[in-house]
Parts: structure tokens; C-alpha cells; sequence
């Protein structure tokens, strides 16, 4: 299954059970290990739960394969691999003290080069 399906698939299956604050982060560029992070908050332990196992039902029955999950039987952090993707599904608390939007997301392009620059003769 291509990438760009597998994400789209994935962030339907997590919106049919009503994830919110879905992020979709493209980290070709800063990893081989995979190509995107799918990122999205459920409200309990049991939502998240509930997210982790659509996202698996719906990708199986479209014939992706799912490497891994980590994290079921707790519930505030659910991880699902499926390889050149990989979906974490975090209560608010635990999303906020983690921040992985921020953690991996593109690095800032330096100013101090373009500052640089201007100032040189």
C-alpha cells in the first residue's frame, strides 16, 4: 500500500472514532526509520484504546500490514507501526508533557547565516 494511502486511511480510521487534534507529520528528511507520524489525542484511556483498534481493523482490511503496537494495556499512549508510518494515539496530558509536534518538527532554518550576510561588506 502506498504511503499517502496508508496516512489518509489511518487519519479516517481515527476520526470515525472521534480522535481530535489529528497532526500529520511528514519526517523523510529527519529519519529512514519511517516516513510519517500520525499524532492524535483521545479524551480516556478507553477512547484511546478504542482509536488504536480501528486504526488496526480498517488498515488490515485494506491490506497493510501492522508491525507493532505498544502501549493497549495502559491506554494514555498507543502506538501503532505500520512501518513507513506510525500513529500515536495520547491522552491531552500526556500529548501536552511529550510535545512530539514539537520534537519533530522540521528544524528552523538559521537566521544568524542571513543576518550574516546583510552585514558584510
Amino acid at each position: 500500500m502506498r504511503v499517502d494511502k496508508l496516512v489518509k486511511a489511518a487519519v479516517a480510521a481515527l476520526e470515525d472514532i472521534k480522535a481530535h487534534d489529528i497532526v500529520v507529520l511528514d519526517v523523510r528528511k529527519m529519519t529512514s526509520l519511517f516516513d510519517h507520524i500520525i499524532i492524535a489525542s483521545g479524551d480516556s484511556s478507553r477512547q484511546t484504546k478504542a482509536l488504536s483498534n480501528n486504526v488496526q481493523e480498517k488498515l488490515k482490511a485494506l491490506g497493510a500490514k501492522v508491525y507493532g503496537v505498544e502501549g493497549e494495556q495502559v491506554g494514555e499512549w498507543v502506538l501503532v507501526d505500520l512501518g513507513s508510518v506510525v500513529v500515536h494515539i495520547m491522552q491531552p496530558t500526556i500529548r501536552q508533557y511529550y510535545n512530539l509536534e514539537e520534537l519533530w518538527a522540521p528544524p528552523a532554518r538559521s537566521t544568524r547565516r542571513r543576518a550574516a550576510r546583510a552585514t558584510a561588506p
